[in-house]
């Protein structure tokens, strides 16, 4: 593509922009050039969501929001409500964060509203709140309490088997990838649960084709895999654009639901005082070993410091490739060692908007340990920053306000010392590409990004910029035009 008439926005701290337009040469796949004239507007490289749940943030358009709920009575309420506008189906939720709930979710307090099947999903992903039916349906033991962690895990990939309204066709897919297009996303690492390769060929042949995508498996899933012979970065379509991703593994749990590893307690008396591993470590070497033998880089879900260190012990034991997903909660040491190790920080930073509370209620005097994206920047950890949608809205310009401010309200950022410049926010948030005239996409935008680099300014101007998109172009393809 031929851009005339364009401003580059520098992604190198210390680079000015320029001060005119100037004509810009991309490189694509096509030929003769697109000639295309930008009438002066701002361009960036195309920004990537580096960790998403694609098939579940398709599913939360249609879901009971209960992200607001303070208390069980709130959430029943919301149940109670959706039951009486859809009489007779299923009731499937997501968003509820019951840590400084006065009373904890049961199974009881469901029952009691209604025996059709309810299904509700945390905001973190990492348990679901069931009523008797459903834990029925999808044939659970029957238990009082939420089913969490690897047990969970299990029944979420099957949610859509077993009702059907959960089922995400590829026409839904496409336009999930359309709504983040006009956002100038470009490309996602896609970690749907219990998926592959072989499900995204399919759905790319019948239309979902309109962003890069890179598609993770996982560990049920890699010896079929690994027989096909592919390894991350391998093609699979005929454009360059479906690729074949990381194998991901969830070696902890999450902080809201108390389960993150960690290497002190945490506050009050839980039932795990130090959270817990969903692997051995011998069980998560040998993971890493197979994925490193077979050509796949690994993406290791870990948020407790503990869980950090183990991964790096794995990834170190194994020469293994790639990334830390999450890094939460890290210790220094640690983040010198992703970089000794050359494991990158794939990081959501609009997670700190959420967990700022939770982490001083359940980990005090830990909060300046925590999304510490300025150790890792100035340690030379590569920083990959995604939305973990749909814990959070498959958004980057939140995610890069995020990380620059760390305040969603009127207090100020939180640990601000961890806080990153607009354009190092930018830098992580386009799959390492260096500089424009090395991009293969670009997005065109109505301002300059960076106009502010640092405070609630920068951050605020960095969410005004999703009503400044003008266009997304994937290799010369117009896949967004306002």
């Amino acid at each position: 593509m031929l851009l005339r008439n364009v401003r580059p926005v520098p992604l190198l701290p210390g680079r000015q922009p320029v001060a005119d337009p100037v004509d810009l040469d991309l490189p694509g796949v096509g030929e003769p050039a697109q000639v295309l004239d930008a009438d002066g507007a701002w361009a960036v490289p195309g920004l990537w969501d580096a960790h998403v749940h694609l098939g579940q943030w398709t599913l939360v358009q249609s879901r009971l929001d209960t992200s607001a709920a303070d208390s069980v009575e709130d959430v029943l309420a919301a149940v109670r409500s959706r039951l009486t506008q859809r009489l007779g189906h299923p009731v499937i939720g997501f968003g509820h964060r019951p840590t400084a709930w006065p009373t904890g979710p049961t199974t009881a307090a469901l029952d009691a509203v209604t025996d059709t099947p309810v299904v509700l999903v945390a905001g973190d992903a990492h348990h679901g709140w069931l009523n008797s039916s459903a834990q029925r349906i999808l044939g659970l033991p029957l238990r009082d309490e939420v089913v969490s962690e690897d047990e969970w895990f299990a029944v979420y990939a099957r949610l859509g088997d077993v009702f059907g309204s959960e089922r995400v066709a590829p026409g839904d897919y496409a336009a999930t990838l359309g709504r983040a297009a006009a956002l100038g996303v470009t490309g996602v690492v896609d970690f749907e649960f219990g998926e592959g390769p072989g499900a995204w060929i399919d759905r790319w042949s019948a239309g979902a084709d309109l962003l890069r995508v890179r598609t993770a498996t996982y560990a049920s899933g890699l010896a079929d895999v690994l027989a096909e012979g592919w390894r991350t970065g391998d093609v699979l379509d005929r454009g360059g654009r479906l690729m074949v991703g990381p194998l991901k593994i969830i070696s902890d749990g999450s902080l809201n639901t108390g389960t993150a590893w960690c290497c002190e307690p945490y506050a009050g008396a839980p039932a795990l005082p130090y959270g817990e591993p969903n692997l051995e470590a011998d069980e998560l070497q040998d993971l890493l070993a197979r994925a490193h033998a077979g050509g796949l880089e690994a993406a290791v879900h870990a948020i407790g410091d503990r869980a950090v260190e183990a991964a790096l012990d794995a990834f170190a034991a194994t020469g293994a490739r790639g990334s830390v997903e999450h890094a939460q909660l890290v210790r220094r040491d640690d983040v010198r060692r992703m970089r000794a190790l050359g494991v990158r920080a794939s990081v959501q930073p609009a997670h700190l908007l959420d967990d700022r509370d939770p982490t001083e209620q359940q980990w005090p005097g830990r909060g300046g340990r925590c999304f510490a994206l300025r150790w890792m920047r100035d340690a030379g950890v590569q920083l990959a920053f995604g939305s973990d949608a749909p814990v959070s809205p498959l958004d980057p310009w939140l995610a890069m306000a995020a990380a620059v401010h760390r305040s969603a309200d009127e207090r100020e950022g939180w640990h601000p010392e961890q806080s990153l410049t607009a354009t190092e926010a930018l830098a992580a948030s386009v799959d390492g590409v260096g500089d424009l005239a090395t991009a293969r996409d670009v997005v065109l935008l109505g301002d300059d990004p960076l106009r502010f680099d640092t405070g609630p300014e920068a951050a605020a101007h960095l969410r005004s910029m999703r009503g400044q998109v003008l266009a997304t172009y994937v290799d010369g393809r117009g896949v967004y035009v306002a």
